[in-house]
């Protein structure tokens, strides 16, 4: 027996869910790593199509990617283990140890934009342009990408009674708490709505990257305060203060951005 079995019920019904899906010799292969490659995958494909839509070369998405998406997984490591340090300052060697866990989507989406923007500088590229491209496909893969916590019984929320709370294991004992994994997911997926359904009535580079910005931060402000690993800087939410500078970044923009073309009228 696998003394790994995650077990959650969700909607009255109870999943087992061994987090490995298969090996390949004594290397275990997880739903979780499968899950994100799905949306990484999917991600991929919306962003060259955008690319292709807007004349952007492909050949230039494919050296972001190529750069960006190791520099997203060292930034998302750098900021879990920044914000968590009292796990490593004993430990400095795990630091590295990212297979054993612990990463930030804010860390990665930092590393990610970082990239493109260095990148583009050097290129003398649009940044937001590129920006405009990609982040549709950041929302597929976040969407995706969160049910992989579903199958890691992972990044749940405080104990609930609502109709659709999720029941985990917690120190030998079921409890029923928000899924806050589906909260996210589904606050992704309709964020990617409006992005896909507005991308083709943009006024102006930058546009849909602040609508980005903006939406995913209204959605982990409060999502966050549901969480019960949370990052912390002092008593503070690191997410929450992350996403509150991303809502006031990104209102500000869009209204300065509306307020220019306005003025073109």
């Amino acid at each position: 027996m696998n003394l790994l079995i995650n077990t959650v019920t969700f909607f009255g019904k109870e999943f087992n869910i061994d987090p490995v899906a298969f090996n390949i010799g004594e290397k275990p292969i997880y739903w979780y790593g499968i899950i994100i490659a799905i949306g990484f995958c999917l991600a991929l494909l919306f962003v060259f199509s955008e690319a292709t839509r807007t004349g952007f070369s492909s050949d230039h998405i494919a050296n972001v990617i190529l750069i960006g998406t190791p520099t997203a997984i060292i930034f998302a490591r750098i900021y879990y283990v920044i914000f968590n340090w009292k796990d490593y300052a004993g430990n400095p060697s795990e630091i590295i140890a990212v297979w054993h866990g612990g990463i930030a989507v804010y860390g990665s989406l930092i590393g990610a934009f970082l990239a493109g923007f260095l990148y583009c500088r050097y290129k003398k590229l649009s940044f937001l342009q590129l920006a405009d491209i990609c982040c549709g496909g950041f929302l597929i893969g976040q969407f995706i990408g969160r049910w992989g916590n579903f199958v890691n019984s992972e990044a749940y929320g405080s104990e609930t009674t609502l109709p659709w709370k999720m029941g985990v294991m917690e120190m030998g004992r079921l409890i029923y708490v928000h899924p806050t994994f589906l909260y996210e997911s589904l606050w992704n997926f309709v964020g990617f709505l409006i992005i896909f359904l507005f991308r083709k009535k943009k006024q102006y580079n930058g546009q849909l990257f602040y609508i980005y910005i903006t939406w995913y931060g209204l959605g982990r402000i409060w999502i966050e305060g549901l969480r019960t690993d949370s990052l912390y800087f002092g008593s503070l939410r690191v997410s929450q203060m992350v996403a509150l500078i991303c809502i006031i970044v990104g209102s500000v923009l869009l209204i300065r951005g509306y307020m220019k073309e306005k003025s073109k009228i």
